[in-house]
């Protein structure tokens, strides 16, 4: 089993998840995605529905947030509050630290690699692939057209990249921010799998 937490950033279409979930099975060690979202939910009280709406996705629209919660002008009627996408954040922040406290594993997204910047056995890790490798990817996955195929990665890498920009202090895709950034279709996603798992032992060595 590895010793260390293993977080993932990605570009939409790159595998990023695949990569992920197949690193954790051959680490022996638990896989963290949309089950961290599950368990930031029942661990705060908030519905698990709210989760997956602000899920990096942040918002500063006025009218979305008043929509999403009455009280995101930040005021009620015992003070201040903190705005929904803040409490959300928070309780994800919360449960990605918690995850690391009980052991190894990968967390994919999230801000983990922020939440997580002071953990010495933490390797951060981002996957990337040509925009051409992407669309492919996606058109297949949910059969679209490539336009189509290729608006939905654009709109979903900006909703990243302005999620991480905007609860960090870091910038999304930056390769000062990550230990490895890895083009997944240069060896492809098993092989890349493989490689992680020896840069992560030679990383354990140290």
């Amino acid at each position: 089993m590895s010793k260390s937490i293993v977080t993932i950033g990605r570009q939409f279409g790159s595998g990023g998840r695949e990569v992920g979930e197949k690193l954790s099975k051959k680490l022996n060690v638990p896989f963290y995605d949309k089950e961290l979202l599950k368990r930031a939910a029942k661990e705060s009280g908030l519905c698990e529905e709210i989760f997956e709406n602000f899920d990096e996705k942040p918002t500063s629209s006025f009218l979305y947030s008043l929509v999403m919660d009455p009280y995101s002008l930040g005021y009620t009627n015992n003070g201040f509050e903190l705005p929904l996408n803040h409490k959300v954040f928070l309780a994800a922040f919360d449960t990605i630290k918690k995850i690391a406290n009980e052991g190894p594993c990968v967390i994919v997204g999230r801000c983990a690699d922020y939440a997580l910047q002071d953990y010495n056995n933490c390797i951060n890790l981002f996957i990337k692939a040509p925009i051409e490798q992407r669309i492919k990817r996606i058109s297949s996955k949910y059969n679209l057209s490539e336009n189509k195929a290729k608006d939905m990665i654009y709109k979903k890498d900006k909703q990243r990249a302005s999620y991480y920009n905007y609860y960090s202090t870091k910038k999304w895709a930056d390769i000062k921010n990550y230990h490895m950034s890895i083009d997944s279709s240069f060896l492809g996603i098993d092989k890349t799998v493989d490689m992680l798992v020896e840069f992560i032992a030679q990383f354990e060595k140290k």
